[in-house]
């Protein structure tokens, strides 16, 4: 039962990060167009809780690259989205640590789905 929840996780973590580096890359270009959007930086924080969550619930379970990857990446992520709320600074800290976030999770979901074969 632990190996599926953790499994469950480790999707819930690479769909939300990969959504959050989609929504980080398309989300410029689509400013340039007159729609009258502008960026709103809650949108990142909700992505960063939703890793954040994922991150808490995987990181026993995985090994010491796999959470070191994790726990890098997220801090990125959580640096530039508070400089980006508190600050109103853009940093491009959050493309590398979502990037990260993507090759963390899939290495402990391919881990795990060695562990179960």
């Amino acid at each position: 039962m632990k190996k599926t929840t953790t499994s469950i996780y480790d999707i819930l973590g690479i769909s939300s990060a990969t959504v959050c580096l989609v929504h980080c890359l398309i989300f410029p270009l689509l400013t340039i167009l007159p729609l009258g959007l502008s960026h709103n930086p809650f949108i990142d924080l909700f992505f960063a809780v939703i890793g954040l969550f994922a991150i808490f619930k995987i990181i026993n379970n995985s090994n010491l690259l796999v959470a070191s990857i994790l726990i890098v990446s997220m801090s990125l992520i959580w640096i530039s989205v508070l400089s980006e709320l508190f600050l109103d600074i853009h940093l491009d800290l959050i493309f590398i640590g979502g990037t990260g976030m993507i090759i963390g999770h899939l290495l402990n979901y391919k881990s795990h789905m060695k562990q179960n074969h």
